[in-house]
């Protein structure tokens, strides 16, 4: 099926951008395979004016030929560019042939790619935009990359010539279980929403991930072909994945592997001394990076106040998560999913991923909740007091003086909460309220699949919702 499934927000930002009465210089970034050259294309299609994409591995030699390729179905007819300079002199050319159009698109895709080493790519592009083109009123240049860090570091946050000089950037993220689900239905996959949120539990919210299932075969079966059968398409992607984001990647895997070692997360001083990496500069860097790749992210914790700075990282990359959990050691058993369906072990990975999964919706389950339009800060908490660690994943510290205690439980049907959860429940706000000080109405809010049966231990719940908030 072709066409854009979701991505309303970007299609309209990006249409907005380039009705502009002025030049435009538009960022657009992301992990690999999340839909970023299918956004322009899509939403620009026909109009786009020059359109070319870097080379994935290739030497300085290659790219410059893509790009005079690219100019030539332009209508460039120039002599051929020998360098970066001459290229993007002769980019100025074909955009001034079209004169007076009111506007010229420009799309250059995979951009890290062309900025190979002593290419002096960058100065190239920062003399073509700053000494030109900034200055015009009708060009609009999208750029995209999914080597995330070299568009942060060298684009959007570039400290050199092209500081400051982005007008628009896009991070554009993974789709979320609504729009997960629109694609699972243009895509004639009748599966039930507890199959769609096992789905998002999997693959995440990424779009070309999706693209591989096949309707015709259960979630189960899709797993084993995408994971554990022979040459199964998916089991490779880990490591290609890493080497288009990273090019010095196994310090930041060796970072995810911690992460899916630690499912509660770790503070930066935590991870530092589990990793024997000094707590500095580089592993903030790299921290950070992983958050702009969607990998990872940073929650605020709360003690007398939140604390920013002694944050968790929590892994939420779902595929990472899956892959590390069950294929970074690969099963001989080609039916390996299938064959595990209902033990406990794949049950437990559910559940841990069902609070991920929440996670990744705290929107919609503030609009679920009522309070779309107050404001809140959200934050996890973990005790140190109370042995074992009581820890609460998801805490919303309301402005009407109010906080939703979320408690979010996975089954297979109802949950019912017995004598001795209840009496957990209850002693869990209690060291919650006497450790932070908080002088708040405390709301236990529960977070299940299909619902709560209501009995003699539910009392204490002030809110309940079930994974249908999560759409």
């Amino acid at each position: 099926m072709s066409g854009l499934i979701g991505r309303e927000k970007e299609k309209q930002l990006l249409k907005l951008y380039i009705e502009s009465n002025r030049s435009e210089f538009i960022a657009i970034y992301g992990r690999r395979r999340i839909g970023k050259t299918f956004l322009v294309t899509e939403t620009l299609g026909d109009k786009l004016d020059f359109d070319m994409t870097g080379v994935i591995n290739g030497d300085s030699a290659m790219q410059l030929t893509s790009f005079a390729l690219s100019l030539t179905q332009s209508g460039y007819t120039g002599k051929r560019p020998a360098n970066w300079i001459e290229a993007f002199s002769a980019l100025r050319e074909v955009i001034t042939a079209r004169g007076n159009q009111q506007q010229v698109l420009v799309f250059i895709d995979e951009m890290p790619c062309l900025d190979t080493p002593k290419s002096g790519f960058v100065p190239a592009l920062d003399l073509f935009w700053n000494g030109w083109a900034s200055r015009q009123k009708n060009i609009k240049l999208i750029v995209c990359g999914s080597a995330t860090t070299w568009m942060v570091d060298n684009i959007i946050d570039s400290h050199g010539g092209l500081h400051n000089r982005i007008t628009h950037e896009i991070h554009l993220h993974p789709f979320t279980l609504h729009e997960t689900e629109e694609y699972l239905k243009a895509n004639d996959f009748h599966w039930n929403r507890l199959t769609i949120c096992q789905t998002y539990m999997i693959l995440g919210g990424v779009p070309y991930y999706l693209s591989l299932l096949d309707n015709k075969l259960g979630l189960p079966a899709n797993v084993d072909r995408l994971f554990f059968s022979d040459d199964a398409e998916l089991a490779g992607e880990y490591e290609r994945l890493f080497s288009s984001l990273f090019r010095n990647p196994q310090p930041y895997k060796d970072i995810i592997r911690l992460l899916t070692d630690n499912k509660s997360g770790l503070t930066r001083k935590e991870i530092s001394s589990k990793l024997g990496k000094e707590s500095g500069g580089n592993l903030s860097k790299m921290l950070t990076n992983l958050e702009n790749c969607d990998f990872l992210r940073k929650y605020n914790v709360r003690e007398k106040k939140i604390n920013s700075n002694n944050g968790i990282y929590q892994l939420t990359d779902f595929y990472v998560r899956f892959y590390n959990d069950f294929c970074r050691l690969h099963s001989t058993d080609s039916h390996y999913w299938s064959n595990s369906l209902n033990t406990p072990k794949q049950n437990n990975w559910y559940g841990l991923a069902y609070e991920r999964l929440c996670m990744a919706h705290v929107q919609q389950i503030k609009q679920a909740l009522g309070i779309a339009g107050i404001r809140t800060e959200y934050y996890s908490w973990r005790s140190k007091q109370s042995k074992p660690a009581a820890q609460v994943d998801l805490i919303i510290e309301r402005a009407d003086d109010i906080v939703n205690l979320c408690e979010i439980k996975y089954s297979r049907g109802k949950y019912t909460i017995d004598a001795n959860e209840e009496a957990k429940l209850r002693n869990r706000i209690t060291d919650f309220e006497q450790e932070t000080g908080l002088k708040k109405a405390i709301q236990l809010t529960m977070i299940t699949t299909y619902g709560l049966n209501e009995n003699a231990h539910s009392y204490e719940v002030a809110a309940s919702l079930d994974m249908n908030a999560l759409f």
